[in-house]
């Protein structure tokens, strides 16, 4: 029975290379991004994030290498990349002087919608990120969350199947920035492409599927958040103990392990996964010691943001 072949990714690029007068900005950068995901850029100030997005938006050129966007090319087929994507700032492009409902219909306008369909799509998207009661009001009377909500359903008029987001939650408060996280999850489910820059870890964390690390104009790591977790030192089991006793003949199973005496803890360090973990337990059973309480610590996306990148000033 005949195979269907799998769908081909949202982005790919190879060999990317951009040099800003004797700056070399982008020193042959490799992406696979599928289709329906969630892909988040990382790196230190002036890594090069924003001029990756810049490229594969069409906004500039490559001085080297091949990019796709949405099965287009991205030097060849500008405009059918440009009618495919859909792209937010750092900073919001809404219009202060116009309404939420006006900036939106003047949206469906550049994208030639015609004026019932337009209007429509407009009413659809204020409800969609809850608006309405704001449609009538000038935008420049927007919170920071409302004007980034208005900014990101001005993208989406156009129906783009591939999104860039360019740390789209600068300046946003906690509450307003989960809510931000909870529409972009909406949209993934609806199998639109994310490509996503944050300066917030937690943000990728949280949002990515495959996160990218970008230092010195290289792609220096690149993995799932849990996959690039389990890459740098720091993940260790703890382990509590009922008394001295117990703590003691832990600590002489594990030669490596920190001991605190005065928590009756023992920190093994080493990998927190399932067979690591079983490891520990089968040491301590092979020992005749009993723990009271156990608990996993695997390094964050800081610790890993922090091994991975130079300390170099920005750039």
């Amino acid at each position: 029975m005949a195979t269907t072949p799998p769908a081909p990714p949202a982005i790919e690029a190879s060999g990317l290379r951009k040099s800003f007068g004797d700056h070399l900005v982008l020193d042959g950068i490799d992406l696979h991004i599928p289709a329906g995901s969630v892909f988040a850029l990382l790196g230190p100030n002036g890594a090069g994030k924003t001029t990756v997005v810049r490229i594969l938006t069409t906004l500039i050129r490559a001085d080297g290498g091949r990019a796709r966007v949405a099965g287009h090319l991205v030097d060849a087929e500008a405009d059918a990349v440009r009618a495919a994507i859909g792209v937010t700032g750092q900073y919001s492009a809404v219009d202060g002087l116009l309404t939420g409902r006006e900036n939106l219909i003047l949206m469906a306008d550049l994208h030639r919608l015609g004026r019932a369909e337009g209007r429509a799509r407009a009413d659809e998207l204020l409800a969609a990120f809850d608006l309405r009661d704001a449609a009538g009001k000038p935008a420049a009377t927007y919170s920071g969350g409302m004007k980034r909500r208005l900014d990101l359903a001005m993208t989406l008029v156009g129906r783009p199947g591939v999104i860039f987001l360019d740390e789209p939650t600068t300046g946003l408060d906690p509450r307003s920035r989960r809510a931000m996280w909870q529409t972009i999850r909406d949209l993934v489910a609806t199998g639109v492409t994310i490509f996503l820059t944050t300066q917030y870890l937690e943000e990728a964390d949280r949002l990515a599927d495959r996160v990218a690390v970008l230092d010195g104009g290289r792609v220096i790591a690149e993995g799932t958040p849990d996959e690039l977790k389990r890459s740098v030192p720091g993940g260790h089991v703890l382990l509590t103990f009922a008394g001295p006793a117990d703590l003691g003949a832990a600590a002489a199973l594990f030669p490596g392990a920190a001991r605190d005496d005065e928590a009756l803890t023992l920190q093994v360090p080493g990998d927190t996964g399932v067979d690591a973990l079983r490891g520990v337990l089968d040491t301590l059973d092979g020992g005749g010691v009993k723990a009271t309480a156990l608990s996993l610590h695997t390094p964050g996306l800081d610790d890993v943001f922090l091994a991975l990148t130079s300390t170099k000033a920005a750039r």
